[in-house]
């Protein structure tokens, strides 16, 4: 019996130095959000989907000290806008990354079809820039190198991602908080068969609906095409797309690969054949499943 409790104790312990832990985007009150009857919607049938977002959070998945390299990825799950595929897109990547020796840090951003934003499209950014502040702000803590933050979107996720990495300098919270004043510059993206443009002909409507409204002015296309919004000082970024992607575009990812290249900045692309969309990690997909092994080596060169 003695035996058996010792085990259950060890187990427990080694449990609770593997959990994550959760922490709120907001302590307090909540920008861009008005009160309504609206309620957080999570289901799980083969992968959760959350929906309807009212308290924004991180999910923080740290590796052991002894393994970690210093960088970590703000996760941005995809899903069109419309709800977060959470672990397909989220969660198990935080996982694979940890194994890697890299933070991931999933971000449940608020999603711009939700009643409770005042203006829509401002709040997936805004939970983003919050996001990288605060990994910066607790790095020395969780073991980060706060010179060593990326950003990883899958899809729509992909897009907040890259919105991220062009918009990163815009102001769109006042707060005087001491976080609101680090910077919220990615320091690498991972795009991950992102939607880019809000432009015809290879638009992802529906993620330009959810995210802009059914009929949004050219100058709001324009602000969120982000092909169109690479500066001098977008991060480096590591793109993964499917030539046979009938949901986002093959296109998406080579109007943003051109924009990179036509400012310098270092952009490595790999696509493939077949593969659809929305395979995440692809551990059912020979061709595809290389990946993860493709980005590890990319992540592992940027600093050299």
């Amino acid at each position: 019996m003695k035996f058996s409790i010792t085990l259950v104790a060890i187990f427990m312990t080694i449990s609770l130095q593997a959990q994550d832990f959760v922490l709120p985007l907001w302590e307090n009150e909540i920008p861009n959000s008005q009160k309504t009857n609206e309620e957080e919607a999570s289901v799980e049938t083969d992968i959760v989907r959350i929906s309807k977002v009212q308290n924004p959070t991180i999910e923080v998945y740290l590796p052991s000290k002894k393994t970690a390299t210093g960088q970590a990825v703000v996760i941005c799950p995809g899903g069109g806008y419309a709800i977060l595929a959470y672990d397909w897109e989220g969660t198990d990547v935080a996982r694979w990354l940890n194994s890697q020796g890299i933070a991931g840090i999933v971000l449940k951003y608020r999603l711009p079809n939700s009643k409770s934003n005042v203006v829509s499209y401002k709040s997936p950014l805004m939970d983003a820039q919050k996001a990288m502040r605060l990994v910066r702000y607790n790095a020395e803590k969780w073991n980060i190198n706060k010179e060593e933050v990326g950003v990883m979107g899958f899809s729509a996720g992909g897009h907040l991602a890259s919105t991220l990495g062009t918009h990163f300098d815009e102001k769109l919270n006042e707060s005087k908080d001491l976080v609101n004043y680090i910077s919220a510059r990615p320091d690498f993206m991972v795009l991950m068969y992102p939607v880019i443009t809000m432009t015809e002909p290879y638009v992802h409507k529906g993620s330009r609906n959810n995210l802009l409204g059914p009929e949004p002015s050219n100058e709001l296309i324009n602000h969120f095409s982000n092909e169109l919004q690479v500066k001098q000082n977008t991060p480096p970024t590591f793109i993964v797309h499917s030539g046979d992607d009938k949901g986002v575009p093959i296109e998406n990812s080579l109007m943003f690969y051109k924009a990179l290249r036509e400012k310098d900045i270092p952009v490595e692309m790999h696509f493939f054949p077949t593969g659809g969309h929305g395979y995440s990690m692809a551990q059912k997909n020979e061709s595809l499943r290389s990946w993860p092994d493709l980005l590890t080596v990319w992540l592992r060169g940027l600093n050299q």
